[in-house]
């Protein structure tokens, strides 16, 4: 038999187990509308229902392409690539999108553009025959500037990583953060290494 959560717990469990998260978490429906939302949202959508519940939650979080359109949240051509709108959308149709790294511009009112960046969860959810979608903002601009402390050697300027592995500034960034190198020389090593390319290629300009 089985046994309904509602009469294990009390009528009130879902919304304590949804409030005791310590990450922002939406609960949406098509058109990423918000349905629910727990305390740790609040600081991002506010804290009245009346005024959140059926906003779309890039018009809440202040979603800088958000602005750029009088019809708000999913009108601006930026919100076809929107990783949010795109998992929901996703997720609305029973698929389980991959968790993601998202990097948001928002703009507060009165405030200059800020960059947020996020670990964003987004998972199917059916309730009383309703296809909503459970979406997870997690904050992860302390632990990305945590990452960027990184112990480097005075003299060779190698970098070691959480491996307690020595490698170079470059392979360390493309391992990490997936980023590509080109190489060129700044006027001052050039001077030093290379003056006599460098009065060639001052003759050229």
């Amino acid at each position: 038999m089985k046994t309904e959560l509602s009469s294990t717990f009390g009528s009130d469990y879902h919304r304590i187990l949804l409030d005791a998260m310590p990450s922002a978490v939406l609960v949406v429906e098509e058109d990423v509308r918000i349905v629910d939302f727990n305390i740790a949202a609040q600081k991002f959508v506010g804290k009245e229902h009346a005024v959140v519940l059926q906003r779309r939650a890039g018009d809440l979080l202040h979603c800088l392409h958000s602005s750029e359109t009088p019809g708000g949240c999913g009108h601006s051509k930026a919100c076809r690539e929107c990783p949010i709108r795109n998992s929901v959308d996703a997720a609305l149709k029973g698929q389980t999108p991959p968790r993601q790294t998202v990097k948001l511009e928002l703009i507060a009112p009165g405030r200059k553009p800020a960059e947020a960046l996020f670990m964003l969860t987004v998972a199917p959810l059916t309730f009383e025959e309703r296809r909503l979608a459970l979406v997870i903002l997690e904050d992860i601009r302390e632990i990305t500037m945590l990452r960027q402390m990184l112990p480097i050697c005075a003299h060779c300027k190698q970098v070691r990583d959480d491996a307690n592995y020595w490698q170079s500034v470059e392979s360390y960034l493309e391992l990490n953060l997936d980023i590509d190198f080109t190489h060129s020389l700044c006027p001052h090593c050039a001077e030093q290494f290379f003056p006599e390319y460098l009065r060639e290629f001052e003759k050229q300009d």
